[in-house]
């Protein structure tokens, strides 16, 4: 297999290659699994250890996704002055932002009327960088106190619930609280509260140094072996003792497998202390045991962690079309695929869907397919770099 020569660090993009690819399995279970629209895969009254473990796996998309985020803004900026970072991460974010109203709201929904809107992950990215922007001329230091104090506290301002649609109470749907309002016409669903993405994206800025040229290897291995057990284990403490680091703790079922999965049933809207500890540790683990790793698997990653942005907006374009394919070949009304709000309200596809086995096959046969335009991208970037709006992509 063909990679191109990059500077980019390898271990990091095939990291973020493997969470897009991750990423594509739970956007498949969300337009092919039966009941997948209108039942939550954690719930222990209604989910199987499979359907369980399908869901879990894929929540270490967007903490890494946006941890590496801030990882490749400060390597961007290690080449850059400040007012030039500034203002690449400034435009970056208003273009996100963009991007999340217009195209990502349609390819999810495909609905023109746009009825209602849903603020996810690329939302989230494009304001956290919009406030990054502002806070880079900070010491190092001081971005890790605060990166550190927003993803480990914010869980005390759990209990602070606001209801209606007045401006302050939007304000903090946008900061801390998950909700599904209406606003004139139109469904707004916040999912992706920014305050401990905020703080995450601002230790994935920091976590940067370790990766700037001329930082030691064995050292740089050193910290993340550290930092990838030290946070995996702190999440089995805070877990265990319960008290606090999550919205929901977990408790006692009447079998033991149940229980299991209550003790990983960790929130992500917002996403919470344990949340992050158990997918930024692990991953910061697999960033040293990849350090070095060079063969067809890592290349294969490499592809789809060097185009994330082109991926992610093709796959759930090509997953939602493959949707209303299916739905006309097996049967059902095609219309019910373009998702508008009077859809959910009626509870039109609650009788939709396939088996697990099914979302596993549709996934491989996705990533297969997009692995081929995502290459010539990959290396249409890599042999174009002199064209400046190839970054913003």
């Amino acid at each position: 297999m063909l990679i191109l020569k990059s500077t980019r660090i390898e271990s990091i993009d095939i990291l973020r290659g493997l969470v897009m690819i991750i990423m594509a399995l739970d956007h498949v279970r969300d337009y092919f699994h039966y009941g997948s629209f209108f039942t939550d895969p954690s719930n222990l009254e209604t989910t199987t250890p499979f359907l369980f473990f399908t869901r879990f796996i894929t929540h270490f998309c967007a903490p890494v996704f946006i941890f590496l985020a801030g990882t490749s803004a400060f390597l961007y900026g290690s080449k850059k002055t400040k007012p030039e970072l500034f203002k690449f991460l400034f435009t970056r974010g208003l273009w996100l932002i963009f991007l999340a109203f217009v195209v990502n709201n349609f390819v999810w929904k495909f609905d023109i009327t746009n009825s209602f809107v849903i603020l996810q992950v690329i939302w989230a990215i494009g304001l956290c960088m919009l406030l990054l922007s502002f806070i880079i001329f900070f010491p190092i230091r001081v971005l890790l106190i605060i990166g550190l104090i927003l993803v480990t506290g914010h869980n005390y301002l759990d209990n602070i619930v606001v209801q209606g649609t007045s401006f302050k109470s939007i304000i903090w749907y946008i900061l801390h609280q998950e909700k599904f309002i209406n606003i004139g016409n139109t469904l707004f669903v916040f999912k992706y509260p920014i305050i401990p993405w905020f703080g995450l994206i601002i230790l994935g800025y920091c976590f940067g140094t370790f990766y700037k040229k001329g930082f030691d290897i064995i050292l740089r291995k050193k910290w993340l072996l550290y930092l990838g057990f030290g946070a995996t284990v702190l999440f089995f403490l805070i877990r265990g003792v319960n008290i606090y680091g999550d919205l929901v703790p977990w408790q006692i079922q009447d079998t033991t497998t149940k229980t299991m999965l209550s003790f990983f049933s960790v929130t992500k809207y917002p996403p919470s202390l344990s949340y992050l500890l158990i997918t930024i540790g692990p991953s910061l683990l697999f960033l040293y045991s990849i350090e070095r790793v060079k063969n067809k698997i890592t290349d294969f990653f490499l592809v789809f962690g060097r185009v994330p942005l082109f991926y992610y907006f093709l796959h759930v374009l090509v997953i939602h079309v493959f949707a209303i394919i299916g739905i006309l070949i097996f049967g059902g009304e095609w219309k019910d695929m373009i998702l508008t709000a009077e859809v959910f309200q009626n509870a039109k596809l609650i009788n939709y869907g396939y088996s697990l086995f099914v979302v596993y096959m549709v996934w491989i046969g996705i990533i297969a397919l997009l692995y081929f335009p995502s290459k010539k991208y990959m290396i249409y970037k890599a042999t174009n770099k002199d064209k400046w709006w190839l970054s913003y992509l």
